[in-house]
């Protein structure tokens, strides 16, 4: 494609990596990404994806910011508290980077709205803040064959990982957890509290994995889990296996549509690998 001058000045650092160059940058606005959730972990995530010039983004969520979200989503700001969070997001995004399109979806997915949503999108991110949301979107990216990059986080604590069960040997987010936990028994983010950068760090790992998905480059995270420590300060990657008893993406797979469960929000899944 061809550049105009302006877009060849905003993505100049893009263009001169040899391992992203014009073709790459042309393949990012050529993208579609969605993002589940605009929220602390889908704040950083939209904001570098519009600033790497991903063509179309998808966000949806169907909350209004608060001022508790302040804290940590920082694609939203004082002025808009009250404002439907899809579209102070978007309105974010249009004034960072007026080459990205942005669909802002002002509701709840669910089973039966969830896989016409993210049918056209390239790669999906799941920023969602509790389980029955994050097994629908891991289900629905199963069945309609798409990359699933998940995010977490819980007081100091995050993780991400990228679940493709569509793919022969990798996991699908059901292999790591079967079944949701009962609702009540993780404590909420209300309850236990989370840092607000800690969303900053998870959110833009989950910007980093879509984009390299996009570009095809590097070693991406499918099949293994990025856990990250704020207190301590490291990061630890562990290997993923794809069960072959897993209800849905396993050999002789029980599952064969969408399942809706019981909402509880906030909750975070911590590592048992």
């Amino acid at each position: 494609m061809d550049f105009t001058e302006e877009q060849i000045e905003r993505y100049s650092r893009h263009i001169i990596l040899p391992e992203v160059g014009g073709k790459g940058q042309a393949k990012l606005l050529g993208a579609k990404v969605f993002a589940l959730g605009a929220g602390g972990l889908g704040s950083p995530a939209l904001m570098y994806l519009a600033a790497a010039g991903v063509g179309k983004i998808g966000v949806a969520d169907a909350d209004a910011v608060d001022l508790s979200n302040l804290q940590r989503q920082i694609i939203h700001n004082n002025t808009r508290i009250g404002v439907p969070k899809v579209e102070s997001a978007k309105q974010t995004i249009n004034e960072l980077n007026p080459d990205v399109e942005v669909e802002a979806i002002n509701k709840r997915l669910t089973v039966d709205n969830i896989r016409e949503v993210i049918r056209d999108y390239d790669v999906i991110l799941d920023g969602s803040d509790n389980f029955p949301t994050r097994f629908l979107m891991n289900d629905a990216c199963f069945f309609e064959k798409k990359p699933l990059v998940s995010g977490s986080m819980f007081r100091f604590d995050g993780q991400v990982a990228i679940f493709s069960g569509h793919e022969d040997d990798k996991p699908c987010y059901r292999c790591l957890y079967p079944e949701p936990p009962p609702v009540g028994l993780v404590p909420s983010c209300q309850e236990a509290g989370v840092l607000g950068a800690l969303a900053g760090v998870i959110g833009v790992l989950q910007a980093v994995e879509a984009i390299k998905l996009v570009l095809s480059i590097g070693d991406d995270l499918k099949g293994h889990l990025m856990i990250f420590d704020a207190l301590g300060m490291s990061f630890r990657k562990v290997k993923v296996r794809k069960d072959p008893n897993c209800a849905l993406c396993g050999d002789s797979a029980t599952i064969k549509e969408l399942t809706e469960y019981e909402q509880a929000t906030c909750e975070f899944n911590p590592a048992d690998v």
